[in-house]
C-alpha cells in the first residue's frame, strides 16, 4: 500500500492529507456499519465517465479522499496519458467508474502500458448495460468504499478479456469481454433505443431478445433482421474454417457472438450450464425460423443435437482469424469491416465481493 502526500502530479480530484479522515467523503455512506475501510487506503487511480448512466449529476465516489486519483478524460489520448501517470504513480488499484463501454476503452487504452502486470481492477458499474458486473458477481449498485472493504478481504477472481487485432497493422488491439456480429449488430440498434425508452441493464438485454426473436421469426425475407453477413472465421490453432451447416452460404454467417464471460445477464446460459473458460464463440448460419424459434431453449442452456444439424454452433476456441464483410460491436462500440486477429488477453485481477 501506498500513502499519497500530493496528487498533484496527476491533476487529480483531491484533498490534502489533513482531510483524510473528514467525514461526508463521498461514497463512504456506503460502507456497511459493521465493516470499515482499512487504516491506511491504497492508492487507487479512478477512471470516472461523469456521463455514464448513474454517474450524471453525482459527485466521483470518495471525492476528497487523498489516496484516491480521480481523471475523467474526455478522448482516448487523455485516457492513455491519464493510465501513463497512474503506472508511474504505482497505483495499487485501477477503478473503472461507467459502463461496459468505459471498461473497454480503459483496458485497450492501457493495453500497451501495462502489459501482462495490471493493477487489481475494482469495476463501478454505473453505465446502461453492466454485463461485466453480472459475469463477475457484483451487485448491480457496488461503492468504491464497498470494493475496498473487500479488496482487504481478500475477493479476487481472475478474467482475460478477449483481444481483437488489425491484421494489417494499423491501429491498436481493442480489449473488451463480448463482441458480435451479424444480426447482433441490429440487436445493439435495438438496445440504444431500449435505452432511451428507459430499460437498462438485464431488462433491456430482455426486451433486446425477445424483440429479435419476433423480428426473425416474423419478418418477411427483405427484412434486414433476415439478412446474412459475409464473414470468414478460421481456427488458428487448425487452420480450419469454424463449423458451417449446408444452411446458407459458406461464406456468411447471420449472427455471431464471441465473449470470455462465464456468467450472463438474466441467467441464461448459451453455452450451457458449465461454460468453459476462456473464449467462446457461438454462430448462426442461416435464420432458419425452426431453429429461432428454438433460441429461448438454447438460452436456457440446452443445446440438442437438432440445433446443430439446422446450423446452431458453440466453439471453444484459442484464437481466431476474422475476415469481416460487415460492421461488428464490442462492449456496445462498431469497428469497421476488415482483417482480425481475435484471441484472449492478459490475465486481469477483479476485486469482489
Amino acid at each position: 500500500m501506498r500513502t499519497v502526500k500530493d496528487d498533484s502530479a496527476t491533476g487529480a480530484t483531491g484533498a490534502d492529507a489533513a482531510d483524510a479522515g473528514r467525514v461526508g467523503v463521498a461514497g463512504l455512506d456506503r460502507v456497511p456499519p459493521d465493516r470499515a475501510l482499512p487504516d491506511r487506503v491504497p492508492l487507487v487511480g479512478l477512471i470516472r465517465n461523469p456521463r455514464s448512466h448513474r454517474n450524471k449529476g453525482q459527485p466521483p465516489e470518495m471525492d476528497g479522499h487523498p489516496n484516491v486519483l480521480t481523471q475523467s478524460p474526455r478522448s482516448h489520448a487523455a485516457l492513455r496519458e491519464v493510465l501513463k501517470g497512474y503506472a508511474a504513480r504505482g497505483i495499487d488499484y485501477l477503478a473503472v467508474d461507467g459502463g461496459d463501454g468505459t471498461v473497454r476503452d480503459v483496458l485497450t487504452c492501457g493495453e500497451d502500458l501495462f502489459g501482462d502486470a495490471w493493477p487489481t481492477l475494482i469495476i463501478l458499474p454505473k453505465g446502461k448495460t453492466n454485463a461485466l458486473t453480472v459475469d463477475l458477481g457484483l451487485p448491480n449498485r457496488w461503492s468504491l468504499p464497498e470494493a475496498l472493504v473487500a479488496a482487504e478481504a481478500g475477493g479476487r477472481v481472475i478474467r482475460r478479456p478477449l483481444r481483437v487485432t488489425p491484421r494489417n497493422g494499423e491501429g491498436r488491439p481493442v480489449l473488451g469481454f463480448f463482441l458480435g456480429a451479424g444480426a447482433f449488430t441490429l440487436g445493439t440498434e435495438a438496445g440504444q433505443e431500449a435505452h432511451r425508452l428507459g430499460a437498462f441493464n438485464s431488462f433491456a438485454v430482455g426486451l433486446i431478445i425477445l424483440w429479435t426473436i419476433v423480428q426473425i421469426l416474423f419478418g418477411r425475407a427483405s427484412n434486414p433482421w433476415r439478412a446474412c453477413t459475409p464473414m470468414q472465421l478460421i481456427d488458428v490453432d487448425t487452420g480450419r474454417t469454424l463449423p458451417h451447416s449446408r444452411h446458407g452460404q459458406p461464406g456468411e454467417r447471420f449472427f455471431m457472438v464471441a465473449t470470455m464471460f462465464e456468467k450472463f445477464p438474466l441467467g441464461v446460459r448459451p453455452f450451457g450450464p458449465n461454460p468453459p473458460a476462456g473464449l467462446k464463440i457461438g454462430l448462426i448460419d442461416w435464420p432458419l425460423r425452426r431453429l429461432i424459434a428454438l433460441l429461448p431453449t438454447v438460452l436456457l442452456g440446452l443445446f440438442p443435437g437438432f440445433v446443430a444439424r439446422n446450423g446452431a454452433h458453440r466453439v471453444p476456441v484459442r484464437a481466431v482469424e476474422m475476415e469481416m464483410g460487415g460492421k461488428f460491436i464490442i462492449d456496445g462500440e462498431a469497428y469497421d469491416p476488415g482483417s482480425y486477429l481475435l484471441d484472449e488477453g492478459p490475465a486481469l485481477s477483479f476485486v469482489v465481493p
